[in-house]
């Protein structure tokens, strides 16, 4: 939808004005930074965060940039030009040979890599492996490896592996169809992720680098340079979104799995329960944000229609659902191969118990309005094609009603969810949550996470049977435990340095001092500082 003009103008003006303030603390940076001849760089690439603008993600890449460059690590940016046949945000979804809009995204990256030393790679594509892709079915390139004996690496590359969650995502869909379309933008995943490899090898090879900082790892441009470091003995740290507002969180680990470590002794204090329990009375009235994304902008509670129907049966199970093609899939899918073989079995579970209201919620983001983050592959889509919603005993709560979740756990007997974070937050409310994929919060025994497909239908059956289900009583303390630490102590916070930009999930950079951003003036700076160069946990330390 094309914006008014006013608008447009203003918009406009806004990012000139931010683009004044990059180029100001670019400049002050590279003055102030203090001679690193000698010392090993830190690579650094995000190429998936954004095309033009400034997302939240890149901010962070370039925020961490800058304070390291101060703290006198020298940087250099993995940046592409033209370095993708095609990318994961360029894609015209109706017509996926349309080339991506490749001018737009190198001023963009121009602008904010101006100042800074960059490694520009281009696309290169591989003739002997491009005749390998061909006459393959979505099968065979799903498990396709290939090394080439002349070339770098030792082992072969999982090509089909490193780029599929990529594909799934940007075509907003888990199943993919065979067909030559969806055939011929896999293959050029490949053939661009390949390329991507052996230039980021070439870069590790010339600069011999202490480490390399990555944004998510997921991704096929990011995971395949990840590969290649490891294909180098190269440490490799991802970092992604984190769950405060402005903020971002670092691992050694993968980023997107968000591997979270709590001391056995951690307990929480009287000062944290009480700040803990001012951010869940917020939480539980829809007053937050991920990733600039506000998910309720209204909440409403259960109308009497609802409260009417639901007398009618014996106990209610809410079943909370997921976005299909998320990247947190990647990790979530170990009981079931998706999340809608998890539906058919929870439809076959339904079936066996008439007595109990099943009200099946679709996620707030599975159809984000006035974005192209709408899914092509949705629970609304399941619900209506196997005609769920007739049946008697199920309410099918879409993902643009905004009726109040917090409300419906209340009423709950326990709750099934595959792997999103209202598990972890019906657990703090002492509910029962029945976990079908592996989430964050399943790091601790926070949740019932059966160890099968098969188990997990048993421990429902059991669960609609029984009169009253055993909760321990730890569950919902380390659920208390896991969402502090996830706030608090591993949640990057970059507001100090940014605001909301024009768009959702688009920042612009607040008026700040360069020497804001040394590790000695900064708690954040200085936690990423030793995270990466002493290797020491990217935790803050208790205030």
């Amino acid at each position: 939808m094309k914006l008014p003009l006013s608008n447009r103008l203003r918009q406009q003006w806004g990012e000139y004005r931010n683009q004044i303030r990059i180029n100001h603390i670019a400049r002050q940076v590279a003055a102030h930074a203090p001679d690193a001849s000698g010392r090993q760089p830190l690579l650094a690439m995000n190429v998936s965060s954004r095309i033009t603008g400034l997302s939240q993600n890149s901010a962070f890449t370039l925020l961490t940039s800058w304070g390291l460059q101060l703290a006198g690590v020298p940087v250099i940016h993995f940046v592409c030009r033209s370095g993708m046949s095609h990318c994961v945000l360029g894609i015209n979804r109706q017509n996926y040979y349309t080339p991506p809009p490749c001018g737009k995204c190198i001023s963009q990256s121009q602008r904010l890599y101006g100042q800074a030393q960059c490694y520009w790679f281009k696309y290169k594509p591989d003739e002997s492996l491009e005749a390998s892709l061909q006459g393959l079915d979505i099968a065979g390139l799903s498990a396709f490896e290939y090394r080439d004996p002349a070339g770098p690496f030792d082992i072969p590359m999982p090509l089909g592996k490193l780029t599929i969650p990529a594909l799934r995502w940007t075509l907003r869909r888990h199943t993919l169809p065979d067909d030559e379309p969806t055939r011929y933008l896999f293959r050029q995943f490949m053939l661009s992720a390949y390329s991507i490899a052996l230039q980021f090898n070439h870069l590790i090879e010339e600069t011999h680098p202490y480490a390399a900082l990555i944004f998510n790892g997921i991704m096929f441009p990011e995971a395949s340079a990840r590969w290649a470091a490891s294909q180098r003995g190269l440490r490799v740290i991802t970092h992604e979104v984190g769950f405060q507002r402005f903020s971002s969180f670092f691992t050694d680990g993968e980023a997107t799995a968000y591997p979270v470590k709590i001391p056995d002794s951690f307990e929480l204090t009287s000062k944290q329960e009480s700040q803990l329990d001012e951010y869940l009375e917020k939480r539980f009235q829809g007053k937050f944000t991920m990733a600039g994304i506000r998910f309720w902008p209204e909440m409403k509670g259960l109308d009497e229609a609802f409260k009417q129907k639901a007398s009618a049966f014996k106990q209610i199970v809410p079943v909370f659902t997921n976005v299909i093609y998320d990247t947190s899939q990647v990790h979530a899918n170990t009981l079931f191969e998706h999340m809608f073989a998890w539906l058919e079995m929870v439809l076959q579970i339904i079936k066996a118990h008439p007595e109990t209201l099943f009200v099946i919620r679709a996620h707030p983001d599975e159809m984000r309005p006035g974005t192209a983050k709408q899914s092509r592959e949705s629970v609304h889509d399941w619900v209506f094609d196997n005609r769920v919603n007739d049946l008697p005993n199920v309410v099918f709560i879409d993902s643009q009603e905004y009726i109040s979740s917090y409300e419906l756990i209340q009423l709950s007997k326990f709750i099934m969810v595959y792997n999103s974070s209202i598990g972890l937050e019906a657990a703090l409310m002492g509910a029962a949550v029945l976990c079908a994929g592996k989430a964050r919060y399943t790091q601790y025994p926070i949740v019932f996470l059966p160890g099968s497909a098969q188990e997990y239908l048993q421990m429902a059956d059991r669960f609609l049977n029984i009169e009253k289900i055993d909760i321990p009583g730890y569950f919902r303390c380390n659920a208390r435990r896991f969402l502090y630490y996830q706030l608090y102590r591993i949640s990057m916070s970059f507001t100090e340095f940014l605001q909301n930009g024009a768009r959702p999930g688009f920042v612009r950079l607040k008026h700040f001092n360069w020497q804001q951003l040394l590790p000695q003036n900064n708690p954040v700076i200085k936690t990423i500082y030793h995270g990466i160069m002493q290797n020491k946990p990217f935790m803050l330390e208790e205030n």
